[in-house]
């Protein structure tokens, strides 16, 4: 949409001037015109992912508990994203600590980050059931919700 007007419009909708003095984006209505060809390169990116999405639905069905990986997985996403901040701590490190081997009182810090970020993750799931994926959701306290503090 590059050198449009405020109203020029293009296939995927238009910007239009609002009485505030704002732009805002009015997307086209759906189906687009002319339709999406899904053919080539595209055509083969698609099958690809319906092909991996069956194999990981394949794997599921045969999980003897997919609570569990699920439970492995929220861990290790944890670990991956504190590192992105600079927080040093293993998977190892988190599971110790939640199994309390450091008997609560020799914890890391960086270790204590990691578990937030799966109490945080842990409630959020929860509340999915009650509320939509929202900044309301992103900005709710999982300590308050519960209660309190709890560590």
């Amino acid at each position: 949409m590059t050198n449009q007007g405020p109203e020029t419009p293009c296939r995927a909708g238009q910007y239009r001037q609002q009485p505030t003095g704002c732009r805002a984006f009015r997307p086209a209505p759906l189906p687009p015109a002319p339709p999406v060809r899904l053919e080539g390169p595209l055509q083969a990116l698609l099958s690809r992912a319906d092909r991996a999405l069956g194999r990981l639905e394949g794997s599921v069905q045969t999980l003897p508990n997919p609570d569990l990986f699920v439970f492995m997985y929220v861990r290790k996403e944890a670990v991956l994203s504190s590192q992105i901040e600079g927080i040093q701590s293993s998977l190892q490190d988190l599971l110790a600590a939640e199994a309390d081997l450091f008997g609560g009182t020799t914890r890391l810090n960086d270790v204590d980050e990691v578990v937030n970020y799966v109490r945080a993750m842990k409630h959020g799931l929860a509340r999915l059931n009650e509320l939509p994926v929202s900044v309301r959701l992103i900005r709710e306290d999982p300590r308050a919700a519960a209660g309190g503090c709890q560590g």
